[in-house]
């Protein structure tokens, strides 16, 4: 990559357009200290898959879909907790349910386009599928959800004048979206995955299709990829929290592929944020299949209730916020047995209160977000 150019700059008049260089191309790569992180995000990734096969990860891929929407909503300043996300949307506060509606968008375009693989590649199609469910009912709603645009944009700065960056212009994007498919789905490159979509998500980031959400788009897509190439076998690695973390660092090495060239540094750090993040999602595999067995020993105590419990705990696995009513129907019991059951969960430290109210009263399992919200 030392003869590398990302692309040029074309005057457009009264400012100039960035044209990036095609990504489906002959690409050779000389630098070892890609091979031996790309080794390592290998090993990690392998060992992040094989070991959510000895855990139930139906139970769990939500919480890990949650965690990436809340911090890719928060890198474009949305403010939404991971205890946030599950609640209903009349328990959320007035003021946060345009956030609130954000990150369900994220959740839902997840979980839709994974499906949607088994009947599309990763595609063109497929991106502004997503992007239509990501802007449905917020802020951008008006910017042509699910559409390439159809106008300038730019990064930064108030206005084309005084804009950090200025993408390329609209006529551009069916083709060097059209070379992102290819380049996404052609096996004749040898190129090792981990490398393509991380140029991948470099290229999109600079064509910037749409009007609004690129950047949960362009993160949204590293994981699709992923699953697509089989490289995970359910969508539970996540590089937004990795990103949020490094903010700078992160737009900074984007920014330096545009204007030095240098998309070995960007390979670089992508392939450091995939080691960490794979790390850590098995760090926090391990840590949900330990709370099981602390909690199903703490449960063992309740004797006849003990039932109950174990049906309860598996629902909030899944969604760990709930009410007295939710326990009602999940446990088919009366209110007073619904409201004991909670009570004894709540003297185990498994469940806790958080609204602080009197009536309508919402209950957290504490324990099971913490190991998300840690990470």
């Amino acid at each position: 990559m030392e003869n590398f150019k990302a692309g040029k700059y074309i005057s457009q008049g009264c400012y100039k357009s960035f044209q990036p260089e095609l990504l489906n191309r002959s690409w050779q790569i000389n630098d070892m200290s890609v091979f031996a992180l790309l080794s390592k995000a290998d090993r990690f990734l392998g060992r992040l898959d094989m070991y959510s096969e000895y855990v139930d990860i139906d139970l769990f891929i939500q919480m890990h879909i949650a965690k990436e929407a809340t911090q890719s909503s928060k890198i474009e300043g949305t403010q939404t907790r991971m205890e946030e996300a599950f609640l209903n949307k009349a328990d959320v506060q007035a003021e946060k349910r345009n956030d609130w509606v954000e990150v369900q968008n994220y959740i839902q375009a997840m979980n839709e386009a994974v499906n949607m693989l088994h009947r599309l590649p990763f595609s063109a199609r497929l991106i502004r599928q997503a992007h239509k469910i990501l802007l449905q009912g917020v802020r951008g709603e008006d910017k042509q959800p699910g559409e390439f645009r159809r106008s300038q944009n730019w990064i930064g700065g108030a206005s084309l004048s005084d804009a950090v960056f200025i993408p390329p212009t609209h006529m551009e994007i069916g083709d060097l979206m059209s070379d992102i498919e290819h380049f996404a789905n052609t096996q004749d490159d040898n190129l090792p995955d981990l490398l393509k979509i991380a140029m991948i998500h470099y290229q999109f980031e600079t064509i910037h299709p749409f009007l609004d959400g690129n950047g949960r788009t362009g993160r949204l897509l590293i994981t699709l990829y992923l699953v697509s190439q089989g490289i995970l076998k359910r969508p539970i690695l996540y590089l937004s929290d990795f990103f949020e973390k490094h903010r700078t660092l992160y737009f900074d090495n984007l920014m330096h592929v545009r204007t030095h060239g240098d998309m070995t540094q960007w390979l670089k750090f992508f392939l450091t944020g995939i080691i960490e993040t794979a790390q850590k999602g098995v760090e926090t595999l391990n840590g949900i299949m330990q709370l099981k067995q602390s909690v199903e020993k703490q449960i063992d105590t309740l004797g006849k209730r003990g039932a109950d419990a174990r049906m309860l705990l598996d629902a909030l696995y899944k969604k760990p916020i709930i009410s007295p009513s939710e326990t009602v129907t999940l446990i088919n019991k009366t209110p007073q047995t619904a409201y004991n059951l909670i009570a004894d969960l709540e003297k185990l430290e498994i469940l806790r209160e958080i609204t602080g109210a009197q009536r309508n009263k919402l209950y957290s399992f504490a324990p099971y977000i913490n190991l998300f919200e840690k990470l």
